[in-house]
């Protein structure tokens, strides 16, 4: 946990690129006297409305290649008409001209200026963003070098007076001031990789060769440090910056978003460009700000430079800065040459925060040079080389495309310092206490500490210790035990468990639990369970529908490739009810009630999960998925095993899950999903699906907000859900509520399913559960998030189903739940 928890501001730099196509316009023939049959040398041959051309040779002759064609070629000669045909875009073809002679005078010629002189100019850069765009190559490949800093700025004199420093206040030497307030750079990495691309089929590798992170020696770290986690593609429409849409300055919709400005024209690395402004239309979206400098013939971008525009709805970020320089490798192909990004990092005015700056640069470009089928294949698009993490530092002098500065040379010493620091040190142990639940101590970890006490209605007050073993102690196989005790009930709760590492790459994990514990029924498992100490606060009912679990399981976890991971599961549980439960069976014979102490199943577990190109950062046991912008597909398949260790039912459970999340640039991003499950066989309600309810004010993402616990149960269901985050569509533009950066959310959520007689003849429901064959439950949601840059709250209807208002357990129209949360 402690290096997953170190290692995550790298993730402040993770972008991702888009993908455009176009093809290559071929056109060759000759040009002749329509008179006299005479060939024509000399003859201007071009793509009308473009500055792409070429002229005929002493036979006439003439060939032009281009990614820019219009849709008509023009030949044009001193003493003749000129002549212009139509032509097949994207395609190879002849076109001869007859050229017919001309004594005409010319007219003379008055030029007047129309409109504004930007926008023919932008109009070219939209119509050839395809072309320009460095994915229309057959193949590329180049060495890129990318460096990371961060830096501490706004340092006071109380805090580099403190006395913890005073052994150490030589790494003040390295404050910088040149930036307008003064920072400490604290932070570097650097990394050299190779990388290439393939469009058809499509391919893409990334070898990194050296990675130097300071304070870190992690190769999951060190991919992230390589190129395809570091890429602004500007000629998409909207630029992904944290997570936000903003909104290209050469967007297909960009006059209704910027005003442009022709400035100047000028030479620029021998490339004639003309010099364009971007200003925001408006203030308070998701826009920018800056300059463009655009190539006459090819109308590609040579440099750009500004910064996010004022006002935009992002949050701790006082400010953002860009700057990109792009080479002509060949006469049509632009290529990312220097790619610079600035920001400034603060939580609150005038408090301390910190500069993230990020420069990659890129050279031995070579396009379309395709290599073979083989080099493309496999299923990891970023090797870290083994020697990566270990090179010399003459390697680095050798292998930097520009020096480091004397205070950036100095970061890698003053990190051990600064880590060794009790200052430091504290702070690092308060933040992952926060951030995982447990305090470390030497080779053990407590915790978690939000467990350690609760409240429900079987057992009264529940004291809970837990200990795990830490990172000190092995980072390939961990151990864990707890204990805990209610007042109430009078009962020792208790359980232990270990996982360990058979390889980590590719990764493969064996997972053992034993557990003799009380829990909540149908609570979400990845909700505040019942030994949470939220969970005791808000609930709008009293926490009664209990089970006493005794829980052995073995499970194995593989990952094939990235994105696609099996767990597979050995499980004997023995249920036993408790609080409001009875366990209860009808007779067939007498028709009385039956009482069932308890049930008990084995089971065999398969569960895949896959997210195409899904990547991960890894920490010693635990890792932190990084999303990707594919679909997620998820299939569960249990078996449970009647006569297997006393096992009473045999049961074939099927779940098929769905998820995704859509950007939709302007309007936000919506994230939808939803699931089909089917049981078949025979089982009690225990085992079939108990939809997940959540009765606390606290938000959960995965239950229904106003179902109850227990209230519905399927042996067959479909379910969906939506939620959009319009990310201050409205509200940015109400007067008195944009300064605050509110951001609406909606949602809708349904479930409809049904239980079989047969499975409703193994138990008896509670009164206050049903099944949902009468019609779907429904719910809706509306809300606001970013509230003091944390909080989020929802009101909710529940929409049907109101009725159910069974022993004293409350149904509520509305509802009102809240969550903090972390968003940029």
């Amino acid at each position: 946990m402690k290096h997953l928890l170190s290692n995550t501001l790298l993730l402040c730099f993770v972008f991702t690129s888009g993908i455009f196509f176009a093809q290559k316009t071929e056109v060759s023939g000759i040009v002749l006297d329509a008179d006299n049959g005479d060939t024509l040398p000399f003859v201007n041959i071009y793509f009308v409305g473009t500055k792409i051309g070429t002229t005929t040779d002493f036979d006439g002759n003439y060939s032009i290649k281009t990614y820019y064609a219009s849709d008509s070629l023009a030949a044009s000669f001193v003493g003749y008409k000129t002549q212009k045909i139509k032509i097949k875009k994207d395609e190879s073809q002849v076109i001869n001209f007859m050229m017919k002679s001309s004594m005409e005078t010319l007219p003379e010629v008055v030029i007047k200026p129309t409109g504004n002189p930007a926008h023919p100019i932008l109009k070219n850069v939209i119509r050839y963003k395809d072309a320009n765009n460095r994915e229309k190559l057959d193949a590329y490949q180049y060495e890129v070098y990318n460096k990371l800093e961060f830096d501490i700025n706004n340092l006071t004199e109380d805090f580099k007076n403190r006395k913890v420093f005073k052994k150490f206040d030589f790494i003040f030497d390295n404050i910088d001031t040149t930036l307008a307030k003064d920072y400490l750079p604290v932070f570097i990495s650097e990394s050299v990789s190779d990388l290439y691309y393939r469009r058809k089929p499509k391919g893409e590798k990334e070898y990194i060769k050296a990675s130097k992170v300071s304070g870190v020696n992690n190769k999951s770290v060190a991919q992230f440090t390589g190129d395809m986690y570091q890429q602004v593609n500007l000629y998409e429409n909207f630029v992904s910056i944290f997570g936000k849409n903003f909104v290209s300055p050469i967007a297909n919709t960009g006059l209704m978003s910027y005003r442009y400005y022709l400035e100047d024209s000028m030479y620029i690395d021998n490339n004639y460009c003309y010099q364009i402004r971007f200003l925001p239309r408006r203030k308070n979206e998701m826009t920018l700000d800056g300059t463009m400098w655009i190539n006459d013939t090819t109308y590609a971008i040579k440099k750009i430079e500004g910064h996010i525009s004022e006002g935009a709805n992002i949050n701790f970020v006082k400010e953002l800065k860009f700057k990109q320089t792009y080479t002509q490798v060949n006469k049509e192909a632009w290529m990312l040459e220097d790619d610079d990004l600035f920001i400034d990092f603060e939580l609150t005015n005038k408090a301390m925060g910190f500069y993230g700056q990020k420069h990659a640069s890129y050279k031995n470009i070579i396009v379309n040079k395709v290599k073979e089928d083989s080099f493309y294949e496999g299923l990891e698009r970023i090797s870290v080389l083994d020697s990566a993490t270990e090179r010399s530092v003459d390697y680095w002098k050798e292998a930097r495309h520009d020096s480091l500065t004397e205070n950036q040379e100095g970061i890698y010493k003053m990190i051990d310092t600064l880590s060794n620091l009790p200052i430091i040190t504290s702070y690092i142990d308060i933040i992952q206490t926060l951030v995982s639940g447990y305090k470390v101590v030497g080779k053990f970890e407590i915790g978690p500490y939000s467990s350690m006490y609760s409240k429900n209605a079987v057992e009264g007050s529940r004291f809970r210790m837990g200990l795990r073993t830490s990172n000190d102690f092995s980072k390939k196989i961990e151990f864990s035990a707890f204990a805990a005790y209610g007042l109430l009930d009078k009962r020792w709760k208790y359980g232990a468990g270990t996982r360990f590492f058979i390889t980590k790459k590719p990764r493969q994990m064996v997972t053992l639990v034993y557990k003799h514990d009380v829990e909540q029924i149908g609570l979400s498992t990845n909700a505040f369970n019942n030994s949470n100490a939220i969970s005791s606060i808000g609930t709008r009912n009293p926490i009664n529908r209990m089970v006493f679990n005794t829980d052995y399981r073995i499970g194995y976890e593989r990952e094939w490739l990235k994105g696609l991971t099996t767990t597979f599961l050995l499980r004997n549980t023995t249920i036993e009810s408790l609080g409001i439960i009875h366990f209860e069976r009808k007779s067939p014979l007498t028709g009385n009630k039956i009482f069932i102490p308890n049930i008990t199943t084995s089971e065999v577990t398969m569960f895949t999960r896959f997210a195409r190109n899904e990547e991960f950062l890894e920490g010693a046991f635990n890792r932190v998925s990084l999303g990707t912008k594919h679909p997620t597909f998820t299939f569960n398949y249990t078996y449970g095993m009647k006569g297997v260790l006393n096992s009473e039912f045999e049961y074939h459970k099927l779940i098929l899950g769905y998820k995704h999340k859509l950007k939709l640039g302007y309007f936000g991003v919506t994230h939808y999903g939803g699931q089909i499950g089917k049981i078949i066989g025979v089982a009690p309600y225990p085992l079939l699906e108990v939809h997940r309810g959540n009765e606390s004010v606290i938000s959960n993402t995965t239950a229904y907000s106003m179902m109850n616990i227990l209230e519905f149960v399927s042996d067959e269901y479909v379910s969906g859900d939506i939620e959009h985050h319009l990310n201050g569509l409205f509200l940015n533009k109400v007067p008195l509520l944009k300064r605050l950066k509110w951001r609406e959310v909606v949602g809708f959520r349904g479930i409809w399913g049904r239980i079989s007689d047969k499975n409703l003849a193994q138990m008896q429901l509670p009164s206050y559960t049903s099944d949902l064959r009468a019609k779907p439950y429904l719910e809706s949601s509306v809300g606001i998030e970013n509230i003091f840059k944390f909080l989020r709250i929802d009101l909710l209807w529940r929409l049907n189903y109101l009725d159910h208002q069974f022993n004293g357990l409350k149904v509520n129209r509305l509802g009102i739940r809240g969550k903090f949360q972390f968003h940029f």
